[in-house]
C-alpha cells in the first residue's frame, strides 16, 4: 500500500495548487465528511486528482484559506461522483467548478442498472474498490492509511471513468441531456429550511396531542441546540427512539426522566437538566403544533386524487404510463426523464391551454430542462386530451 500524506498548511496547499494548475485535462474531485458522527456537513477531507499532476488529499480544517487551489483548477471541467452531495461542502470551503461532470448523473441518464461509484467504477474500468470506509468518522485525526488509500482510490480513476462515460453519451445521444443536467446541479439553489423539522423525528406518529407534540418539539430543539454547540450528530447525544419515549412516558420529575429505561444515548444522563428544562418549556408553551403538518403546496398523494380532483386523477393515469414508456425507450429511469412531481403537478392543474407550448412553460417554471420538455410536453398534451375524450365518451355512453 502507498504511503498517502495528507496537506495541512497552506503553504502545502498552495504546493499543490501549483502543480495541479500545471496538468493537463478535467479534474476529479471528492470530499469525506462525518455524517452521522458530526452535526455540520463540513469537508474534512478533500481529494484532488489530475493528469499530469497526480494525486493530492488536503485537510480541510487546518488550512482554511483555499483560494490558491480555486485559482488553479475553478475554470476546469471538475468530475465529481454524485455531484449534489458534495458541491455544498466545497463550497462552505471556497470550491466551486464552473463546470462539471457527474459520473452517477451520466450513469443514470446511460441507463446503468448500478449507479454507486465502485460499480461505475467497475462497470467503465473492470476495477473493483473496496468501500470499507465508506460511513468512517472522517473527523478522526490522524486519518489511518487504508482509509487514505480508500479515499486516493475515489478520485484516481474517475478520470478514466468519465472518458468512457463521455463516449457512452456520443453513441446513445444524450450529449446534451448530459450537458443540461450538469448544468442544472451547478445552478440548483439550496433547499430551504423545513418549516417544521422536528416532525421528522422517528417515531413521532405514536405522539398522541397537541401538548405533547409541544413537548417533542422542544425536546428536538434541545437536541439539535446542544448538537450545534457540539458538532455531533444529534441521533449520537440522543437517538429519536429516547426522545419520543420521553414524551411518551410523560414524567412528573426529573429523577421520573432519569427513569425512563428507553431514554438513552451518550448526553442523556449529562444533560439531564437540559432535557428536563426542555420538557417544562415545551409543557407551558402557548403555541401548541397542529396534530398534522400543514400541507403548504404539497399535493395530496395520488391514491386520494380520484376523490379530491378526479378529472386530475384521470390525467396522471393517463400520462404516467406515456413517459414510463418513453423513458423504457431511451433508456433511463423515468424519475431521471421526468420526475414525478413534477407530471403531478401539470396533471393537477394543467396550463390552459392546453398546448405542447404551455406545457413546457409549466414545466421550465417547475425547473424541468429543456431536452425533458422536449421529450415529454406533447405525450403529456396527447395524454391529457385523451383522457378527456375517453370521459366524454364514458359519459355519453353512460347516458
Amino acid at each position: 500500500m502507498a504511503d498517502y500524506v495528507v496537506i495541512d498548511t497552506v503553504e502545502g496547499a498552495v504546493e499543490a495548487a501549483r502543480v495541479l494548475a500545471a496538468g493537463s485535462g478535467p479534474v476529479a474531485v471528492d470530499v469525506e465528511r462525518a455524517s452521522g458522527f458530526r452535526y455540520s456537513q463540513r469537508a474534512y477531507l478533500v481529494q484532488v486528482f489530475r493528469r499530469g499532476a497526480g494525486l493530492f488529499l488536503f485537510d480541510p480544517p487546518p488550512i482554511g484559506d483555499f483560494q490558491a487551489l480555486q485559482q488553479a483548477i475553478g475554470d476546469e471541467e471538475w468530475i465529481l461522483h454524485a455531484a449534489s452531495q458534495d458541491l455544498p461542502s466545497l463550497r462552505e470551503i471556497g470550491l466551486e467548478p464552473a463546470t462539471l461532470f457527474d459520473t452517477e448523473l451520466a450513469a443514470r441518464l446511460l441507463g446503468h442498472e448500478r449507479v454507486g461509484l465502485g460499480a461505475v467504477v467497475e462497470d467503465a474500468l473492470g476495477i473493483t474498490l473496496a468501500k470499507a470506509h465508506s460511513a468512517s468518522d472522517w473527523s478522526t485525526r490522524p486519518l489511518p492509511q487504508a482509509w487514505l488509500e480508500y479515499a486516493a482510490l475515489d478520485v484516481e480513476h474517475l478520470v478514466d471513468v468519465r472518458d468512457n462515460l463521455v463516449q457512452e453519451l456520443v453513441e446513445q445521444g444524450k450529449t446534451e441531456f448530459a450537458a443540461q443536467e450538469f448544468e442544472a446541479v451547478l445552478a440548483r439553489e439550496p433547499k430551504p429550511p423545513r418549516d417544521e423539522p422536528w416532525r421528522r423525528l422517528s417515531g413521532l406518529h405514536t405522539v398522541r396531542g397537541r401538548k405533547a407534540l409541544a413537548v417533542a418539539r422542544s425536546l428536538w430543539t434541545a437536541r439539535e441546540e446542544y448538537a450545534q454547540e457540539q458538532d455531533v450528530a444529534p441521533g449520537r447525544l440522543v437517538p429519536d427512539r429516547a426522545l419520543v419515549a420521553a414524551v411518551l412516558a410523560d414524567p412528573k420529575s426529573k429523577s421520573a426522566l432519569a427513569a425512563v429505561k428507553e431514554f438513552t444515548g451518550r448526553a442523556s444522563r449529562s444533560q439531564l437538566d437540559r432535557w428536563w428544562g426542555a420538557i417544562e418549556a415545551g409543557r407551558a408553551s402557548s403555541d401548541l403544533p397542529l396534530e398534522r403538518a400543514t400541507g403548504g403546496d404539497t399535493l395530496p398523494p395520488p391514491r386520494a386524487w380520484a376523490d379530491r380532483n378526479p378529472e386530475a386523477d384521470v390525467r396522471l393515469k393517463a400520462a404516467r404510463p406515456l413517459i414510463e414508456l418513453r423513458a423504457e425507450q431511451l433508456g433511463m429511469p423515468t424519475e431521471n426523464l421526468l420526475t414525478p412531481d413534477l407530471l403531478r403537478r401539470v396533471a393537477w392543474t394543467p396550463p390552459q391551454p392546453l398546448t405542447a407550448a404551455s406545457v413546457g412553460d409549466a414545466l421550465t417554471s417547475l425547473g424541468a430542462r429543456p431536452w425533458q420538455i422536449d421529450q415529454t410536453a406533447q405525450l403529456i398534451v396527447d395524454a391529457f386530451v385523451g383522457s378527456v375524450q375517453e370521459s366524454l365518451t364514458a359519459s355519453e355512453t353512460a347516458s
